[in-house]
């Protein structure tokens, strides 16, 4: 991940200038002229509000949904781009862009029960990084959920750790929407948990694939890790965050021993469709992506150094034996492309890389417009069973600027 680049110097100035925002080349968040159908607006307006689940281990997340504006409320929130710094710094904000959504916004039941999104954050990264996206889904019809991982910017300590929780945050959202949804609850009307979908950016869309049914095979993985050592290959420092680690994840995981293969399955049935944006699939090898028989797309730029387009979105259309799915390669786009727009930027972001904000072969706005579009209509075409949406996924169909387009079962 780019933001592994940030040394303990640059976190002491990010910390202490993080609330001084200039525009430095940031992108107004908006429409790009060239934006396709499903890429535009929804006909839904859109709320958002904080949420926290109950028990011994709350986990916080943040919800986008259609929403009732009957008082003709205008102002909109204001998103925070934050990096979860940990102690003593927290989260700190390194950018900021104005949204659509209305804070704390009734919930519009009218059409419901909508269908579910869980989006799963990159690791360390706030999930109002993807209210872009977020907002983009829920003024379709969709509900999302993000769940807030706990996890900080020390991948060599709590990568591995991540690979173990995350999958088991996306178990308690929907245990919580489940909650919800009963007789007086607050998503009574709102959500319908059998129709389900998660999508997740880099360590999210890891997190994305073992929730659709993806299991981390140990031979696999310790054989890419070697490959990667022999080739020198600059992402082996991901195999170094977590291959010593492998008996503290077993145990983190409630295994007696490492497995020798395939680990346990960690998803829910009703998961419908994945969506996996730049994932990292480098776990899972042939045989554990094979075990995802549900709709996928997977979407991962071609210079992405982070989470590498052959370590991640190139396998993981190859390897699924989903009967429907997509691969989307953006053309010379990096990591952080997903994230978004930053209309005020700090002056932290010239000490760490501008990865976070902009993409020096890309226009974010066209990009997140086509993220958007086949985002939008994947979903709708599988949980919905939309017929238009479905067609739009068709390749014959599909031909835009700096793209590369691969689909079956549309």
């Amino acid at each position: 991940m780019a933001y592994r680049k940030l040394s303990i110097l640059a976190a002491f100035v990010l910390l202490v200038i993080a609330a001084l925002f200039v525009r430095v080349g940031g992108q107004k968040a908006g429409l790009h002229p060239d934006t396709p159908p499903y890429g535009l607006p929804g006909p839904y307006s859109v709320g958002t509000r904080d949420l926290i689940t109950g028990g011994d281990a709350p986990l916080e997340m943040t919800a986008w949904y259609p929403a009732s504006n009957e008082d003709n409320r205008r102002t909109a929130v204001t998103y925070p781009y934050q990096l979860k710094m940990g102690a003593p710094f927290g989260d700190v904000a390194i950018a900021a862009y104005k949204g659509q959504a209305i804070n704390d916004a009734p919930y519009d039941r009218s059409a419901g029960p909508y269908p579910l999104v869980i989006l799963s954050p990159g690791f360390s990264i706030g999930s109002n990084a993807y209210a872009w996206l977020a907002e983009h889904l829920a003024s379709y019809g969709f509900v999302v959920l993000a769940p807030d991982h706990s996890e900080n910017l020390d991948p060599e300590n709590q990568l591995w750790r991540a690979a173990i929780t995350r999958p088991q945050d996306v178990l308690d959202v929907l245990a919580y929407a489940d909650e919800q949804v009963g007789s007086g609850g607050d998503f009574e009307g709102l959500i319908d948990t059998e129709r389900v979908a998660i999508v997740g950016h880099s360590y999210g869309g890891y997190t994305t694939l073992v929730a659709a049914g993806a299991r981390i095979d140990t031979d696999s993985f310790e054989a890419h890790c070697e490959r990667a050592y022999e080739e020198s290959n600059p992402s082996a420092w991901l195999c170094d965050a977590l291959l010593p680690h492998m008996v503290d994840m077993a145990n983190l995981a409630g295994l007696d021993s490492i497995p020798e293969g395939l680990w346990p399955v960690w998803a829910d049935p009703r998961v419908d469709a994945a969506v996996s944006l730049a994932g990292d699939a480098f776990f899972f090898g042939e045989t554990g992506l094979a075990e995802i028989t549900v709709p996928v797309m997977a979407i991962g730029g071609t210079a992405d150094e982070d989470s590498p387009y052959m370590w991640g979105t190139h396998p993981t259309y190859e390897y699924v034996s989903s009967p429907a799915k997509v691969r989307i390669a953006l053309e010379d786009a990096a990591h952080m492309i997903f994230t978004g727009p930053c209309e005020r930027s700090s002056l932290a972001l010239r000490l760490i890389s501008g990865e976070f904000c902009s993409d020096p072969g890309w226009d974010r706005q066209y990009a997140h417009g086509l993220i958007g579009h086949f985002t939008t209509a994947f979903l709708l075409a599988e949980l919905n069973q939309d017929a238009d949406a479905a067609a739009a996924l068709a390749p014959d169909g599909v031909e835009f600027p700096g793209m590369t387009y691969e689909a079956q079962g549309y």
